[in-house]
């Protein structure tokens, strides 16, 4: 065990679209995003669950990653492009049946110019400024767009990690009134947006983080687990320094673990001070600053030496361990490092 053992539970991402499948309720469709190599957890291994489980519709961002997931799901499901028609994709889009979501006026016109026979989506900015067909954009080409025959008319909610914020509720009245009266059907929610309510929902959801064990899906049960192997421990006297720049100073002699994980593997380097680690129950801290390949543990209250330390886990999860680093669980998810050992339950 030379380098982390990340385990990948596929069971509870299949739950967490399970539940989040109940939420949407009849008459809506859930999707599944697997971008980013499904949040960096393995697509190849997560989407084949999920299509086991049901999803018929995946979201990823670029076309590559479309051909690869065509190749592993085969020709059933549909597969739908958040950069929508790029540049050099077109033989992509044909060749592996996508469906891009076209942000754009220029990728409009390249879709119907290129592909005036292939199903497209369209993207529309309700107020989160990033992709999308802006408000006079739509007005302006909105017979045109639907004249061509989209499948899927879509925004994305900046803000429906927070209940509390009133930025949802105006995306939604803007989507009501860039889109009320057309037959195409529509998608507005991701995780958050789906327990946002009914309100929300139209169509489809399209969740991500939640099927990975994030925020805000306080519910999600959590997907992965690392442990971290030990490669060295050793005691030390008080008044010892301990990692670079001596940002940590034994009060007290103690015993110190180095275990196998660093920021090149995902462990960024804002982590340290605070972040702990678990043997079995009790948890250690981790001493000193966070390194390339390595992390210093505080072992001196154990009663023997550990093959291995707990990072991430039901004990300490995703946004836990995202809060430590001043990020958020998507963060940790798409860093975790490709050293790492994984296997898969489910």
């Amino acid at each position: 065990m030379g380098t982390g053992h990340l385990h990948i539970d596929l069971e509870a991402v299949a739950a967490n679209w399970r539940a989040l499948d109940a939420l949407s309720g009849p008459g809506c469709e859930t999707a599944a995003t697997v971008k980013a190599d499904a949040y960096g957890l393995g697509v190849t291994q997560v989407a084949p669950r999920l299509f086991r489980e049901g999803v018929r519709a995946f979201f990823v961002a670029t076309a590559d990653e479309g051909l690869e997931l065509r190749r592993v799901l085969g020709p059933e499901p549909r597969i739908y492009l958040y950069y929508g028609h790029m540049p050099g994709d077109t033989a992509t889009i044909e060749r592996a049946d996508l469906v891009p979501l076209i942000c754009s006026l220029d990728q409009l016109e390249r879709q119907i110019a290129q592909l005036p026979r292939r199903p497209f989506g369209l993207q529309l900015d309700t107020g989160m400024s990033r992709l999308g067909l802006t408000f006079e954009e739509w007005a302006a080409v909105a017979e045109l767009a639907l004249r061509a025959g989209p499948v899927l008319v879509t925004s994305h909610l900046a803000a429906a990690d927070d209940p509390g914020s009133d930025q949802s509720a105006r995306q939604l009245a803007r989507f009501h009134e860039m889109t009320d009266g057309i037959t195409v059907p529509r998608s507005l929610a991701a995780t958050g947006g789906t327990l946002l309510g009914s309100a929300y929902h139209f169509d489809m959801v399209r969740p991500g983080i939640g099927l990975y064990g994030g925020a805000p899906f306080a519910q999600a049960e959590p997907v992965a687990t690392l442990d971290l192997p030990v490669v060295a421990c050793f005691d030390i006297p008080a008044g010892t320094p301990v990692g670079y720049n001596a940002t940590w100073t034994a009060p007290a002699a103690t015993r110190i673990a180095t275990i196998a994980g660093g920021y090149a593997d995902g462990l960024h380097r804002a982590l340290a001070p605070g972040i702990e680690v678990m043997a079995g129950p009790i948890p250690c801290p981790v001493v000193g600053r966070v390194s390339m390949d390595l992390l210093t543990v505080d072992i001196g209250h154990l009663d023997r030496d550990p093959d291995s330390l707990r990072i991430l886990g039901p004990h300490h999860g995703v946004d836990a361990m995202a809060a430590h680093a001043g990020t958020i669980g998507y963060e940790v998810l798409t860093s975790l490092g490709q050293r790492y050992r994984r296997t898969y339950r489910g």
